[in-house]
């Protein structure tokens, strides 16, 4: 997940998971709903700014908070993930990750008697049911990754010691990491220091590979925002500044999943312009037919998400772009819900620190999204940096 810098580490004294009523709830001015009859699943925003974590459902098109939102966490977040199960949150602080339990409705339990699992501060976490996985940097130019073992029953570690491995590389900053569907890689989006595929093998002791097979930016002034995986790993994709150079913009790459084990291979088309500087997150669809980009450029301007098409004749792939749609200010992370009704998106405002608005969902259909729902996560500014959905 994606963070927002910070000049300073600050540790909220406040009491995990205790829900915020009165102040914290929203103003029932903060949410615009249109004429969809649509339900979701269960999501959750991650707010940076204010240290909490909304959890949301959409019922017959109207938003509805789960009971106990927001949470409220003792450090200040900068990643978030959900166990392919179902069960369990785990969320990457500035003191820690902790783990939190997913009842049937939901709500939110700290686990690990309120302490954190692990001391790393994570700027990236993702999970199998059997592994936790967290990256930052370890120091100037080297790269850390940590596989944890967890509980099938709680979701707490195993075992106190972490599986790592280092990777050197110039100029990285953690920005996104994620498993593939198979769980036979890690990929990494390292800012300047392009992307890594790193081979991931769960049943190893050490299920991270020891050697990355590192991608550069298309553009030597360019950085990797987002990566992203097809649901069949047909193709995985990264986003970049710079990447496109006739639009002068930011741009999506996609690549061959199968050409990770010889010479990579782009799709046609690729790299594609996303529609402004900084595609800072990439949703495959479900189907595998689409994928939706979130862009945005720092400033107080909104943001906007573009759609892809995917296709596939003759032994090649293509994307191509569908259709735009306006976004919240610095749009930072999409999620599809479990019912794929909704693509949903957080923003975190950018340089105004208000998304206007922090939450919206959209309509899909055909690639083609309508906006459905905005919202407010909490009293701004809130600084929404990151949003999942449970499976």
């Amino acid at each position: 997940m994606k963070k927002i810098s910070w000049t300073a580490l600050l540790l909220i004294p406040a009491m995990l998971l205790s829900g915020c009523n009165g102040f914290w709830n929203l103003p029932s001015s903060s949410t615009t709903t249109t004429t969809t009859t649509e339900s979701s699943g269960i999501f959750y925003v991650l707010n940076q700014t204010t240290s909490q974590l909304a959890a949301y459902y959409i019922s017959s098109g109207a938003l509805k908070k789960v009971s106990g939102s927001p949470y409220t966490l003792l450090a200040t977040p900068y990643s978030i993930a959900i166990a392919p199960n179902g069960n369990f949150l785990y969320v990457g602080t500035t003191g820690g990750i902790y783990v939190y339990s997913i009842a049937s409705s939901g709500a939110l339990t700290i686990g690990n008697i309120g302490n954190p699992i692990s001391s790393d501060i994570a700027t990236a976490i993702q999970t199998t049911n059997s592994w936790m996985v967290d990256a930052y940097i370890a120091s100037t130019g080297v790269v850390e990754l940590n596989a944890y073992s967890v509980s099938s029953s709680d979701g707490t570690l195993e075992g106190s010691t972490s599986q790592a491995q280092t990777y050197n590389v110039t100029n990285a900053t953690v920005e996104q990491m994620v498993i593939s569907p198979d769980d036979d890689y890690l990929f990494v989006a390292l800012g300047s220091g392009g992307t890594i595929a790193v081979p991931f093998t769960p049943g190893n002791n050490n299920p991270i590979g020891s050697t990355a097979r590192k991608i550069s930016t298309a553009s030597s002034s360019g950085a990797a925002l987002s990566v992203a995986v097809d649901p069949s790993e047909r193709l995985f994709y990264i986003g970049e500044t710079l990447a496109n150079s006739a639009a002068s913009s930011g741009g999506v790459r996609a690549f061959l999943y199968s050409s990770l084990n010889g010479s990579l291979t782009e799709a046609s088309g690729s790299p594609i312009a996303s529609g402004s500087l900084a595609p800072h997150a990439i949703l495959p669809e479900a189907s595998g037919s689409y994928i939706y980009v979130a862009n945005g450029d720092g400033n107080s301007t909104a943001g906007l998400i573009k759609s892809f098409t995917i296709t596939y004749s003759s032994s090649t792939y293509t994307i191509a772009a569908n259709s735009t749609i306006a976004a919240g200010i610095q749009p930072m992370g999409l999620a599809e819900d479990s019912d794929s009704n909704f693509v949903l998106a957080a923003s975190s405002g950018g340089s105004t620190s208000a998304g206007s608005p922090d939450l919206e969902a959209f309509s899909m259909s055909s690639g083609v999204l309508t906006a459905n729902i905005t919202s407010t996560t909490g009293t701004d500014p809130v600084g929404a940096i990151a949003i999942v959905a449970l499976p």
